[in-house]
């Protein structure tokens, strides 16, 4: 079989897009709520296997730009998106593609844990059963006993699967809200402000999380932490009223950025 033909790619681009495959390419995006100019002409190539943070100031447009690579975006009826998103080379704006099936490959965490007021088994079983993705019972119990593992949840509530999600700590939640994501084998996690809620330990622990999982996983995460975007990134985004200001490795960006304003607001001049 001849080997995958890989897109070349600019000697400027950052070090970890020459080194790890393309998943997420943007072109030319754009974003309008009505008349408001929300993202202006967006770019940005992210890869697979790694983790992208998004930072800015609040109202920037890096979660509009987050929520626009699943389509959540459509759910507004004021939303206007023009340019191109691309997955693995798919358009996910292709008037063809079944949306339903574009989410169950794009997992999404929300920066308040929202579990199901359901047992804990059922809040991971929830998206395995719908997919259809176990033929039986056994195969969902493997699915919801795995996805808790890669969670780091598993051990810690495997004596009380049939309590409800909402019995647990904030932490514990945003885990169980991972598993959940997870659980439909999805190719793209989505994080935005995931430990925002939490408290220092349980930020410690999806922190480690998230590590875990980016060998496995495109993970894009929306954070206001700097350091946050330093111990948990390899790619990093600066967005700055409806731009992206400036994207490279993340060593770069918080040691030597480019642009002015990205010294700016990591410096704490501004945001």
């Amino acid at each position: 079989m001849d080997a995958m033909i890989k897109t070349p790619v600019a000697p400027s681009a950052p070090r970890i897009a020459r080194e790890k495959p393309l998943k997420i390419k943007a072109r030319n995006v754009d974003v309008y709520y009505g008349d408001k100019h929300a993202i202006n002409d967006l770019s940005i190539d992210i890869p697979d296997s790694a983790v992208s943070a998004f930072i800015g100031p609040s109202g920037c447009g890096k979660s509009t730009f987050l929520r626009s690579i699943n389509r959540m975006n459509d759910t507004i009826p004021s939303c206007r998106i023009t340019g191109n998103v691309e997955i693995d080379g798919r358009d996910i704006y292709d008037k063809t593609l079944d949306v339903v099936q574009l989410r169950a490959r794009i997992g999404m965490v929300f920066q308040k844990p929202n579990p199901f007021p359901k047992s804990i088994y059922e809040n991971v079983a929830y998206g395995p059963k719908i997919h259809g993705l176990a033929k039986n019972k056994a195969e969902l119990e493997e699915i919801v006993v795995t996805s808790l593992k890669k969670a780091g949840l598993f051990e810690e509530v495997k004596d009380r699967l049939d309590h409800s999600g909402t019995s647990l700590s904030g932490g514990q939640q945003q885990r169980l809200c991972i598993a959940r994501a997870i659980a439909v084998n999805p190719e793209v996690i989505l994080m935005d402000e995931p430990c925002s809620a939490l408290d220092p330990i349980a930020t410690a622990r999806i922190e480690e999380l998230i590590d875990e999982l980016r060998q496995n996983f495109c993970i894009v995460i929306v954070t206001h932490s700097m350091q946050q975007a330093a111990r948990v990134s390899q790619l990093t985004a600066f967005f700055h009223l409806g731009n992206l200001v400036e994207v490279g490795d993340t060593d770069d960006i918080f040691t030597s950025p480019r642009d002015k304003r990205t010294q700016d607001y990591i410096t704490g001049r501004f945001g």
